[in-house]
């Protein structure tokens, strides 16, 4: 970790591309913290794409078909649904100078949402970065039982479609290896990511 903004500052979209190129993302001590600092693991986690896995109980439930899937719909919705408290987690990283960011991000086409919805009714999301071949996973929650998996599916899905070579979890979760997620060092991971941002991709329609 690196030395924190200073309170109320902005992060320039160009900066923060620029970052996600070389390795290093914004995180925030809490929500109402108005300082981020870059963070650049030792350890990243990723799943391989050729490599995903999708447990036998999450199966059941994609069969059964009842949540819808839409991609960048609505990004202020996706976001505010993961930076909301939660029962073993009071409080987010997800704060304002982040927010700015990356819908910013989102008006320039590199950042974009996974949004499962029970009719109307937005019950789970993802968003995450773009850049070249390499999809940045950031942040994911649940409003119902497997509603983010779904996403995390549909998200695989359409990044295999598309030509996306590596899919970055920044780390690893006991819930994620069960996706397949593994650790990476970091010059490996860095290698991986020079090459992965070679070449062009495109995440929407």
């Amino acid at each position: 970790m690196e030395r924190p903004f200073a309170p109320g500052y902005r992060i320039p979209p160009d900066l923060l591309l620029k970052a996600y190129s070389t390795g290093v993302f914004p995180m925030a001590e809490s929500a109402d913290d108005p300082e981020v600092f870059w963070v650049r693991p030792e350890i990243r986690g990723i799943i391989p794409l050729d490599g995903f896995h999708v447990p036998k109980s999450l199966r059941k439930t994609l069969r059964k078909g009842h949540l819808a899937i839409d991609f960048d719909r609505d990004f202020d919705a996706v976001i505010a649904g993961c930076a909301e408290a939660r029962q073993g987690r009071p409080s987010t990283w997800i704060n304002a100078p982040i927010r700015e960011a990356y819908a910013q991000l989102f008006e320039r086409g590199h950042c974009h949402t996974v949004e499962a919805r029970s009719g109307e009714r937005l019950v789970g999301g993802l968003y995450g970065v773009t850049l070249g071949r390499t999809f940045f996973g950031e942040s994911m929650f649940s409003r119902e039982p497997d509603a983010s998996k779904v996403c995390l599916v549909a998200l695989v899905e359409r990044l295999r479609e598309r030509g996306f070579i590596l899919l970055d979890t920044q780390f690893t979760t006991e819930h994620l290896k069960r996706f397949g997620a593994m650790d990476v060092p970091r010059r490996r991971y860095e290698r991986m990511l020079a090459a992965a941002i070679e070449g062009e991709a495109t995440f929407s329609p």
